[in-house]
């Protein structure tokens, strides 16, 4: 499922998780384990009502290299 991340239809962060989610843009969320749950609350919240699948993913460190970038992600989005 990780693999759908190389695709260039994707937001890799918070912020911009939260903002496609918001804007009804959003397929699917992945969020990582280890992230602070202060920072991903919202998001997962938000998601939950919204009806955006969520799955989660054993690390930060391993979001971030399925999204094609060298630090770690809290989150990303597939977008519709």
């Amino acid at each position: 499922m990780l693999d759908a991340l190389k695709s260039k239809n994707k937001t890799v962060g918070i912020k911009q998780s939260l903002k496609a989610v918001e804007a009804d843009s959003a397929k699917l969320l992945f969020i990582a384990r280890d992230a602070d749950e202060k920072v991903v609350s919202n998001l997962r919240k938000l998601a939950e009502s919204k009806s955006v699948e969520i799955i989660y993913v054993d690390s930060m460190k391993t979001l971030g290299k399925a999204c094609g970038i060298e630090v770690g992600a809290s989150a990303a989005c597939l977008l519709k």
